[in-house]
């Protein structure tokens, strides 16, 4: 399985990314996706996850701004990120899981100027 997010850059506060995550190795279709972040000096944090049937939910912080979205066809996991705030960067990874094992891409910084 691999994972490849692309789509981080630096944006002012109030702006829009929208980050890409592409998956091969996998039966895409069928795999619950999930967004994370983590922030300097912080945990990593799960910001978003979309189920194979596209059922969404979002760490609340995010909610009303960010949206995450899947592909199937291109099996590719987005993330749809508006109303950006200085406290929203951080590097974002995306996530699956198969057969009880984590898999993550390698990571995409998204930098949010005041």
């Amino acid at each position: 399985v691999q994972l490849q997010a692309s789509g981080g850059g630096l944006v002012q506060a109030g702006g829009s990314l929208r980050l890409s995550c592409a998956a091969t190795g996998l039966n895409f279709s069928i795999n619950t996706m999930r967004w994370y972040r983590q922030a300097p000096g912080k945990q990593r944090e799960m910001v978003a996850i979309i189920t194979s049937g596209g059922s969404t939910n979002y760490v609340d912080s995010v909610k009303g701004r960010f949206t995450v979205s899947r592909d199937n066809v291109r099996r590719t996991m987005y993330l749809q990120m508006n109303s950006l705030k200085p406290e929203d960067t951080a590097v974002y990874y995306c996530n699956t899981e198969l057969r009880s094992r984590n898999f993550w891409g390698q990571g995409t910084l998204v930098t949010v100027s005041s």
